[in-house]
């Protein structure tokens, strides 16, 4: 007889950016952390951008406004960095730039 087993996926219940990582706190009690280097968006934002998180879809995702970046807890547990192209976040630095001279 076959028994199928079905795992319920963590959720985020609390995160953390350093300068250096990426910490999130998961429901089952486990904490994973990762490079920031695996999210360029992070990498290039500030204390205050990071800080600015919630998490979307229960806790299955985190989502930053002011980064324009979500991350899925799968992914983070998978060990899957971002996604984005470098042409990609090329667009997103040049922005950035630009947004930051206009306020100068």
């Amino acid at each position: 007889m076959n028994t199928l087993v079905v795992e319920r996926q963590a959720r985020a219940e609390a995160v953390k950016v350093t300068d250096e990582e990426l910490i999130v706190e998961l429901d089952d009690g486990r904490t994973i952390s990762v490079p920031l280097a695996w999210f360029p968006r992070l990498l290039h934002g500030t204390s205050k951008e990071r800080s600015n998180w919630r998490l979307i879809g229960d806790g299955e995702g985190i989502h930053w406004p002011d980064l324009d970046e979500d991350i899925e807890v799968q992914h983070l547990l998978a060990g899957i960095p971002s996604l984005e192209s470098p042409r990609s976040l090329q667009r997103w630095l040049e922005a950035r730039r630009h947004e930051r001279r206009a306020k100068e």
